[in-house]
């Protein structure tokens, strides 16, 4: 079933924002707590879904997953609370980041009370009994159950829900760019995480020290983007981001340095 919309419009932003980078420790975390998502109002209301769980009752689904966001998905600010997509929902890498406000109300176990997910895994025969289907973590869907009730309703396994589209928002969180291990001095990679705002990309763009030219990346695959060039990058870089959505644009300047490092994660200081 397609999502139907309200009311669109396009916006358009830039932010520039001057060098900010931070190597993120193991022991890096964020409060949950501060975590809060805005219903997008040119988004459809609630749509029907069915809804079913992976990994561990109280775990975060799979680490790792489709998207390559890896460890991150346990930990704040996504702290387990993510969804695996059908193929309409995974749209080949488009949906990673997307945000989803979900619901239950069939089952004598459910609130009734939404609970926002992260798109960061595919669930690709998930779509055999529906077109919209989030295979959730055992923690979100837990968490739509009445209280003392999670265990009963993740007995259930396959359960119908509610969906809506919601915008993302990390409060005191900015963009974060992970350095993929294949890159090298003509080839270049990165995951993207933690973008606000519709939380999806459409166009990542990348613009070497010095250089007025943007080169545009193309989707490796998930939330991990690319560039190979064919000669020498010279760093630092400067990341452009266009959403899908509201095709929202902001820059990350110089936000990878000289002398980056593989596997490594640097901090911007914008969001959209």
């Amino acid at each position: 079933m397609a999502l139907t919309l309200l009311r669109t419009f396009s916006h358009f932003f830039t932010i520039v924002a001057s060098l900010s980078t931070l190597h993120l420790l193991p022991s890096s975390s964020f409060n949950p707590r501060n975590i809060s998502f805005a219903s997008y109002t040119f988004y459809s209301d609630w749509s029907h879904a069915l809804a079913t769980w992976y990994g561990s009752a109280q775990g975060d689904g799979s680490e790792g997953g489709a998207c390559g966001y890896g460890s991150s998905v346990g930990e704040p600010p996504f702290s387990s609370m993510i969804s695996a997509g059908s193929p309409l929902l995974y749209d080949s890498g488009k949906g990673c980041g997307s945000c989803y406000e979900v619901k239950c109300t069939g089952n004598n176990g459910c609130s009734g009370n939404p609970v926002r997910v992260v798109i960061t895994d595919a669930c690709p025969g998930c779509d055999s009994d529906a077109e919209y289907h989030f295979d959730l973590s055992g923690s979100a869907f837990g968490a739509m159950a009445v209280s003392g009730q999670d265990e009963k309703l993740r007995n259930a396994g396959k359960i119908n829900i509610q969906y809506r589209r919601v915008e993302c928002s990390y409060p005191g969180v900015s963009i974060a760019f992970r350095v993929d291990s294949g890159s090298n001095d003509e080839y270049f990679a990165i995951l993207i995480e933690y973008e606000g705002g519709d939380g999806d990309l459409g166009k990542v763009e990348l613009k070497e020290e010095d250089s007025g030219a943007w080169y545009s990346m193309e989707r490796s695959w998930g939330a991990v983007w690319k560039l190979d060039k064919g000669s020498p990058l010279n760093a630092p870089f400067s990341i452009r981001l266009t959403t899908i959505k509201s095709h929202s644009t902001i820059v990350a300047n110089n936000v990878i340095p000289k002398g980056w490092t593989l596997a490594h994660t640097y901090r911007s200081i914008v969001n959209f």
